[in-house]
């Protein structure tokens, strides 16, 4: 019973400190062991969180996928290009 109050109380907080008024809540990060494991299903290769956009960005491609809820949406097609031009390779092949 005690840890399922301190779980309570610990969520009280939280929405407490989401900031003034009733606008959005924060985006939410996803869970830092959860990132450890997350790739770029396009490369393979290790995404990187950026709090500011509250996205996961693939540096290589050029690509950032959005977090919604906390959870990344790891789709290609939810992807938002951060690049001005496209890479030079072939990147519009299927």
């Amino acid at each position: 019973a005690h840890g399922r109050r301190c779980h309570r109380q610990r969520d009280r907080e939280q929405e407490q400190g989401q900031g003034s008024g009733p606008g959005p809540a924060r985006p939410q990060p996803p869970e830092p062991s959860l990132l450890r494991f997350l790739v770029c299903p396009l490369s393979k290769r290790p995404l990187r969180y950026e709090e500011a956009t509250n996205e996961l960005i693939n540096e290589e491609l050029g690509i950032a996928y959005p977090i919604i809820d906390g959870i990344p949406n790891m789709v290609p097609e939810a992807a938002r290009m951060t690049h001005k031009k496209p890479p030079a390779e072939g990147s519009e092949q299927p």
